[in-house]
Order: structure tokens, then C-alpha cells, then sequence
């Protein structure tokens, strides 16, 4: 049920820092504060207190009282006939100075919107997060077969389309520092990496322009993603049509001719569409 899958995919995160001894500790009730917030942008609609309590797996006790407590500060409303919670303008307007002329219906939007409707796949749009690729916005998919992606889910750097992304400005040391940590935190042998395989992939991408991932993260699934010109700000971001790992062999060279012509319409306008591809998986 896809509303399961997303309860778990905004509740996947830890709240007292379980990435690694160096992650920042979060206050647990402002990361339950934030999660409640994300499932609203989630969810486009009204909930009531055992739905997000189950939705995030949180005790109703503390839900009910964080959500009160966002509707006295004006970050949700309450309606006493349906019981039921709803997100708040104020909440629209949090952050929207941050790049305000990229984000908000700005060309960024507008490429997103563009690549699903040339494509008809999710497209996700992704920051680095320390050791993972955080999707901070996506565009579901509308073709009739698709992959349901779940915003603010993250994926680690070294086994993603979007995170090998990031990679490519780092340096080789860099990249196997980051690559062993994933290694010992892990606890299951199928998701740790081999980094001289990893080299190689990162390598692949500086070459070609893109990154093509597959049956990694999810099976039967993966992402073909490229990395986006640095903002003034120094922020940086990748931007991914995610789908099932055979429509995006079938797709490859026509998604990423199409992420190339539409980053330079709307971001560059001087992108150039390269002439070959190897693939990375």
C-alpha cells in the first residue's frame, strides 16, 4: 500500500542520529515536528492525529500534542467536526526566500515538470546529505507503469544514481573514506561496495555527463540523474528520472538526451549533449 510505503520512507530516518557517530544529534521532537510537516507535503489533504501516529509510527500520545501545539502557532488548522489536521499558508511560506527565483514555479520547477512530461517517470530532485542523496522534491510519475517515490527519502552516495553525482567532485580518497564508513555501517553484504568497482563508476560519470544506477537501492529499479551547475550560494543538486530498471534500459539514450536538452533550456542553456554514454552500474 503505497501510504505504508511512505509512512516508512519519513519514518526511515533517525530522529537521535543513527548515520555514524559524527551525524548531528536531532532534538527528537523537532524531528517529529519536521516528519509531521513532510507527511502533509506528502499527503496534499487533511489527517487526523491516528493516521500521522501511524503513518510515522509515533506514539499518538506525543502526536496529538505536537500537532496541537503547530496549530497554536499557526503551522496547522483544526477542525472540530472531522477532527482532522491541515497544513497552513504559513507553512507555504517557510523557506520560500531560499532561491526563491529557482524554487518556486521558477525554471527549476519548470524542469522537473518539463522531464516528467516528456518522459512520464518520477524525476527527483536531490541534495547532498553528509554520506546520502536526499530527494528534497519530486515530480511522481504518470506513465501507467510506474515507481512511486517518496519526497525526502534519502539514498546513500555510493550505491545511487543521484549520489554518484555528488561524487564526482570529490577526490579518490575522499570517495573511499566515504565508501568504507558506508561498509562498517551497513550490516548487510550485499550493500556494501567494492572501491575500486565504485572508482570506476564514479569515473564513468565524469566522463559521460550522467549517471545511470540500477538494482542497488530498489530492485528492478533505478535512476538515471545528472548533476546540476552549482548556484551562486554554493548549494548544488542532482536532478533524476527515476523508473524500472527495463523501461530505463529500453529509455537510456533518449532520457538522458532529453535531461541534457532540457537542463540547458531552463538551468544553462549552454549544457552540451554528449556524443557517447558508458553505462554505470
Amino acid at each position: 500500500m503505497e501510504l505504508d510505503r511512505l509512512g516508512r520512507a519519513l519514518g526511515e530516518r533517525s530522529i537521535v542520529g543513527e548515520d555514524g557517530e559524527d551525524a548531528i544529534q536531532v532534538v527528537k521532537s523537532a524531528g517529529r515536528v519536521l516528519q509531521i510537516l513532510e507527511l502533509f507535503d506528502v499527503l496534499k489533504r487533511e489527517t487526523v492525529v491516528s493516521e500521522v501516529s501511524d503513518l510515522l509510527d509515533l506514539p499518538q500520545s506525543s502526536t496529538s500534542t505536537l500537532l496541537r501545539s503547530l496549530v497554536a502557532m499557526g503551522y496547522l488548522s483544526y477542525n472540530p467536526e472531522t477532527r482532522a489536521f491541515a497544513s497552513t499558508t504559513r507553512v507555504a511560506l517557510l523557506g520560500s526566500w531560499v532561491n526563491g527565483t529557482m524554487l518556486s514555479d521558477g525554471p527549476l520547477i519548470r524542469l522537473l515538470q518539463r522531464l516528467n512530461a516528456q518522459t512520464g517517470q518520477a524525476v527527483v530532485l536531490a541534495v547532498r546529505n553528509q554520506v546520502w542523496s536526499q530527494y528534497i522534491h519530486v515530480v511522481q510519475a504518470i506513465s501507467p507503469v510506474r515507481m512511486y517515490v517518496v519526497k525526502g527519502s534519502r539514498r546513500p552516495l555510493v550505491r545511487s544514481g543521484t549520489g554518484l553525482t555528488f561524487l564526482t567532485d570529490l577526490p579518490d580518497n575522499e570517495i573511499k573514506r566515504i565508501a568504507t564508513r558506508h561498509n562498517a555501517e551497513t550490516p548487510h553484504a550485499h550493500e556494501r561496495v567494492c572501491l575500486a568497482t565504485l572508482i570506476d563508476q564514479v569515473k564513468a560519470v565524469r566522463d559521460n555527463g550522467y549517471a545511470f544506477n540500477h538494482d542497488t537501492v530498489t530492485a528492478g529499479g533505478g535512476a538515471i540523474a545528472v548533476k546540476l551547475p552549482r548556484l551562486e550560494n554554493g548549494e548544488q543538486f542532482s536532478v533524476g528520472i527515476a523508473a524500472s530498471t527495463k523501461v530505463l534500459r529500453a529509455n537510456r539514450d533518449k532520457y538522458v538526451l532529453t535531461l541534457f536538452e532540457e537542463i540547458a533550456s531552463h538551468i544553462t542553456r549552454s549544457t552540451p549533449v554528449p556524443a557517447g554514454a558508458m553505462q554505470c552500474n
